[in-house]
């Protein structure tokens, strides 16, 4: 069973942690090995729920444009052009996330893999330090490699945020466009992730919300108010060309979590 005290900083953790480049899951599995909390996967999943709100607050206009465009197949839109490149993002997302399921849930527990995965992060941000932001396309070839980065974040310490705006970054596409695109991007991850773990857990998943309810809700609800105010603070910065700061973060935990382990 979750404590409300225990949900309440887990929920800020992953409020504070889910939009900056350095790894919501990776910090929660963090906290509960340094401090020995036995909290199921399931609990760390319904606290992306909490993001996932901000997510339709923060870009409620967007998400209307793209379903409507789509639906009605408007192919000359950007934000139909938008709608197909996250269909292909997401699809190669989910062929990794169905392939590596077992193995990437496994790393939870491994600090080994979770202090290696904080350091990748780091070297995908710095590497994008010096690259030029120019106006291109995502695109079919660049949502296919940002498609696979956002894979690879299902391991722990990895960011997704980190991971697919800084390889979009490496390849020169705007950042803003990448980061409203990263951002979108998300939000069919969050619900498959949901949806699969649910799946996956569902002989525990019922017991545990009835147990856990008032727990998950506060968890739910910090992690959606802290999470909007640091996207908020987030686009501000990858406006101004500040992305990268969050490398040097992301190596001193990385070294700090071998260094434990």
């Amino acid at each position: 069973m979750v404590s409300v005290l225990e949900a309440i900083i887990l929920g800020v953790i992953q409020g504070l942690t889910e939009w900056f480049p350095v790894s919501s899951s990776g910090h929660l599995a963090l906290y509960q090995n340094i401090f020995g909390l036995d909290v199921p996967v399931l609990f760390d999943i319904y606290l992306h729920l909490g993001t996932l709100i901000v997510l339709f607050v923060f870009f409620w206009n967007d998400i209307i444009k793209i379903v409507s465009d789509v639906l009605s197949l408007r192919s000359e839109t950007n934000y139909f052009e938008m709608g197909k490149n996250i269909f292909i993002a997401t699809l190669v997302t989910g062929v990794i996330g169905f392939v590596f399921y077992k193995a990437f849930t496994d790393l939870f527990s491994n600090l080994i893999g979770i202090g290696l995965g904080f350091l990748f992060t780091g070297f995908i941000l710095i590497a994008g330090k010096n690259v030029s932001s120019v106006k291109k396309d995502i695109g079919v070839f660049n949502s296919l490699i940002i498609g696979v980065f956002q894979g690879l974040a299902l391991i722990p310490g990895i960011s997704r945020s980190g991971s697919t705006i800084g390889v979009g970054i490496i390849r020169g596409i705007d950042k803003m466009k990448l980061a409203k695109f990263s951002f979108l991007l998300s939000i069919p991850a969050i619900i498959g992730a949901t949806l699969v773990d649910t799946a996956n857990n569902y002989k525990s998943a019922i017991p545990f919300l009835a147990e856990n309810m008032l727990a998950i809700l506060l968890g739910i609800g910090f992690s959606a108010l802290v999470g909007y105010l640091c996207l908020r603070w987030l686009m501000k910065l990858i406006d101004k060309g500040k992305f990268h700061y969050f490398a040097y973060y992301c190596f001193a935990v990385g070294l700090f979590t071998l260094f434990i382990a």
